[in-house]
């Protein structure tokens, strides 16, 4: 993992370099595979869905970038840090990126966009990252 570009990122204070912590790690997974689980039930909303999975992506990548000792206070580069915490290819995190987006116009517009296929296909990249993240345990002080 890259953590000279995480470096680079902290030097021009996109991130803040802060050492980890195994409660706020274990409490990230905790809420993300909760959130996880329940964006899965078909009975609720879609958006409901889509809001679950997304928050769950949300916490997954931080509790990465937190596993490498930095924080972010913009929640795009969560996602685009994944390059760096979990060595993945762009396509993925820019999955998370363009629900990031969607997301935006929801809080902000109050105009949310989505159809079964995205959130499918968001679930399905929480589950990979459900089952990379944890294996950054070790990292964590």
């Amino acid at each position: 993992m890259t953590s000279s570009a995480l470096a680079n990122l902290a030097n021009i204070r996109k991130l803040k370099a802060e050492p980890s912590s195994l409660r706020e790690f274990e409490g990230l997974l905790r809420s993300a595979m909760d959130r996880a689980q329940d964006a899965q039930n078909v009975s609720l909303s879609l958006a409901s869905r889509f809001t679950l999975a997304y928050d769950a992506s949300h916490a997954l990548a931080l509790a990465a970038l937190r596993a490498h000792g930095y924080r972010s206070e913009d929640r795009y580069l969560v996602f685009q840090c994944l390059t760096h915490t979990l060595n993945w290819p762009a396509d993925q995190w820019r999955l998370l990126d363009f629900c990031h987006k969607k997301r935006n116009l929801a809080e902000y517009e109050g105009h949310l966009d989505v159809d079964d296929a995205l959130v499918v296909e968001l679930i399905v990249v929480v589950k990979l990252l459900q089952e990379q993240v944890p294996l950054l345990r070790e990292r964590v002080i």
